[in-house]
């Protein structure tokens, strides 16, 4: 025998902007007694991300059309850049890779091995795009995964050889129209079906590439965890029911 649901629970964001205290809470809300005659009460469950759907986010696109050999140049230590440094590598590309933090760097490079990667801190070298060229012999890289935005963007192209793609996976800040006149999409189903291809070919795993996972109701905490800096990799937060 049926019972009748007469709550709900849901997430709502709080009116208190203290701080420390939470801006979102998990309230019990009374349904209305009565439902109209062609009305459907539906249960929703939560469902969280897998390991595989946290991660295959934009990077996959920004590397498309790079060739073995050629060399790449990956900003950062978030769930997008870690993902496309392993995508690079299984492809057969040499890898730049830039962080603030030197404890970062070499996190990544003791993860994978040989061959090495070169790497590049931004914060030690705020003209970090001499140090990329003087690494490629004053050629350039072929190939940028962008996702700083216009506090990157420019250098990013003064880093790029003559006829390179900068590939702009994620923007910080408010875009400027001057400062890039093409983008690219996050990616289509035919993207996705050669990803699966090359996944499945290469045997990747992406469980190193998750920082760390977080529960809802410390979501502010992560939140604060990545404005530091303190990632790298994905974070992500569950929401579970």
């Amino acid at each position: 025998m049926s019972t009748t649901v007469k709550t709900r629970q849901a997430y709502r964001r709080t009116d208190d902007y203290t701080p420390g205290t939470p801006k979102v809470k998990l309230v019990t809300e009374h349904l209305p007694a009565e439902l109209e005659p062609t009305a459907v009460l539906i249960k929703i469950h939560a469902v969280a991300l897998n390991y595989r759907d946290a991660n295959i986010a934009n990077a996959w696109s920004a590397l498309k059309g790079a060739s073995i050999g050629q060399t790449v140049l990956i900003q950062g230590t978030g769930g997008v850049s870690t993902f496309a440094l392993k995508l690079a590598r299984a492809s057969g590309l040499k890898v730049i890779l830039t962080s603030s933090s030197e404890e970062k760097l070499s996190t990544i490079k003791a993860q994978l091995g040989k061959p090495d990667i070169l790497t590049v801190n931004y914060k030690t070298n705020p003209d970090w795009q001499t140090e990329v060229l003087r690494l490629t012999n004053g050629v350039g890289v072929d190939l940028v995964v962008e996702n700083g935005g216009s506090s990157s963007l420019v250098q990013s192209m003064q880093c790029t050889r003559r006829g390179g793609t900068v590939s702009q996976a994620g923007y910080l800040g408010g875009p400027k129209a001057e400062e890039l006149k093409e983008g690219i999409n996050a990616g289509s189903k035919d993207d996705q079906d050669e990803l699966m291809a090359a996944i499945s070919a290469t045997q990747m795993t992406f469980d190193d590439i998750i920082d760390s996972v977080w529960s809802f109701d410390k979501a502010e905490e992560a939140i604060e965890y990545v404005w530091q800096g303190k990632q790298v990799g994905k974070v992500v937060i569950e929401i579970k029911e």
